[in-house]
């Protein structure tokens, strides 16, 4: 006869009485968030300090969208990028190329903004779930990589740019400060995913993979 088996009435209980984990939603076709734009230079002049305010604009229209805000026109967006860069310079000592940890700082200190968070190796997942969630998502940049014909040649080193919404074909729609033809920019996820990159003290190809998720 083969050895009795052991029965645990307990185990078998909450076995039972666990409720089956409900599948996750399903995100949206598509979404595009009513994120406002501006270039980094609102007036058109890309001589210092707006050849490097694609921070500043970032920062910018993502917190004006978290906090309900419109930006005004441009005489608005260069008000208001020069009033973050003093912050900047007040806070850090400088207000060029801020790290993404800096640029977090900004949008919890400057605009006063509580849900910021920074994730460490994004995918385009997780990118789709905030936006589906109505965030903003930033990223910073290995600019030269993401091959905008409308940069000023060679592009940027860094860059940062919002991330708005997605297409139905899975593309990803940024609000892209570094080209007046930035509103609704739409770029291939592996595009941004492969040059996603943090300042790393201007070593920009080997900075760690971030993105800054708000609201």
């Amino acid at each position: 006869m083969p050895p009795a088996q052991s029965y645990n009435s307990t185990a078998s209980s909450q076995a039972q009485n666990q409720a089956p984990s409900e599948p996750e939603a399903a995100l949206p076709a598509e979404v595009n968030l009513a994120i406002p734009f501006t270039s980094q230079a609102p007036h058109q002049n890309w001589d210092l300090p707006y050849q490097q305010f694609c921070e500043e604009a970032s920062v910018l229209m993502a917190a004006s969208y978290v906090k309900g805000k419109v930006i005004a026109g441009p005489d608005d967006a260069d008000a208001k990028m020069l009033a973050i860069k003093n912050f900047e310079e007040t806070k850090f000592g400088y207000y060029e190329d801020t790290n993404i940890e800096e640029t977090a700082l900004i949008l919890r200190d400057y605009f006063g903004l509580a849900n910021v968070k920074t994730i460490s190796d994004p995918n385009s997942e997780e990118i789709k779930k905030a936006l589906a969630e109505g965030k903003a998502v930033i990223l910073p940049l290995a600019g030269r990589e993401i091959g905008n014909p409308n940069y000023r040649q060679p592009g940027p080193l860094y860059h940062m740019l919002v991330v708005k919404g997605y297409t139905k074909s899975g593309n990803l729609i940024t609000n892209d400060p570094g080209t007046r033809k930035g509103a609704d920019y739409v770029y291939k996820p592996e595009v941004l995913l492969n040059a996603v990159h943090d300042w790393n003290g201007g070593n920009v190809d080997t900075g760690r993979k971030v993105m800054i998720i708000i609201g």
